[in-house]
């Protein structure tokens, strides 16, 4: 679809004027497609964004889905590569805003930070997607890792793989997190097998497992809050 089009009614340009007056004023209460077509109207400069902004939460089902969306997945959607390059930088700009609050902090003290940086940087997924978030003696992040990519409803993880990378780091504790694409983060019984495999690699070598979570869509499962830790 080419990013212009034949100019609409006049009446669109102050439109987008007044949207984004009222987004300056209150951004949070601006609903998912009225961002969309802001962000759009960036991009798109002669042609009323609205349509196509709704069309596009319709067909991923969500702001979420379509900013975590793979680019390719994108482009054979016929957007153009200037639009992919916007939803991208957006999805980008709002992960680096997370992980930085995440590191401002110990991770134990900035708990909500850390949940909702995990939150945006997995719960869209398509796939399962493993993570870990290394932590020095005082809880600072270290380092935040994604250690494998698997299916829609498994991954496969190597205990040896992840406490070798925090010596490596000199780290002292870790949290894992992994993502459920179904939305529902109740642990399955695979998930707690490999919490306990990682568990006893890292007692072996005095490293703290701090808690592993999964994030679903709109939730979370903590295995500590859980009592599997």
């Amino acid at each position: 679809m080419p990013d212009i089009d034949k100019p609409d009614d006049p009446d669109y340009l102050g439109h987008r004027k007044r949207l984004r007056a009222r987004f300056l004023q209150a951004p949070d209460a601006l609903p998912d497609y009225e961002l969309l077509e802001m962000l759009l109207g960036f991009v798109i400069p002669r042609q009323d964004t609205k349509p196509r902004a709704k069309q596009l939460l319709k067909d991923f089902g969500s702001l979420g889905d379509l900013l975590s969306a793979d680019a390719r997945r994108l482009t054979d959607h016929g957007l153009s590569e200037t639009i992919v390059a916007m939803l991208k930088a957006v999805h980008a700009g709002g992960l680096r805003l997370a992980r930085a609050e995440t590191r401002k902090r110990d991770a134990l003290s900035s708990w909500d930070a850390v949940l909702a940086y995990c939150t945006a940087a997995m719960a869209y997924n398509p796939v399962e997607e493993f993570r870990v978030l290394y932590l020095d003696r005082k809880n600072g992040v270290i380092a935040d890792e994604a250690q494998q990519k698997g299916t829609v409803d498994h991954t496969p993880v190597y205990p040896r793989e992840v406490v070798k990378r925090a010596l490596e780091l000199s780290a002292s504790a870790l949290i894992l997190v992994h993502n459920h694409p179904s939305g529902d983060p109740k642990p399955s019984q695979a998930d707690i097998a490999m919490t306990r495999e990682v568990q006893d690699a890292c007692s072996k070598l005095g490293l703290l497992l701090h808690d592993h979570v999964v994030i679903g869509r709109g939730s979370n499962a903590s295995f500590r809050s859980l009592g599997l830790l």
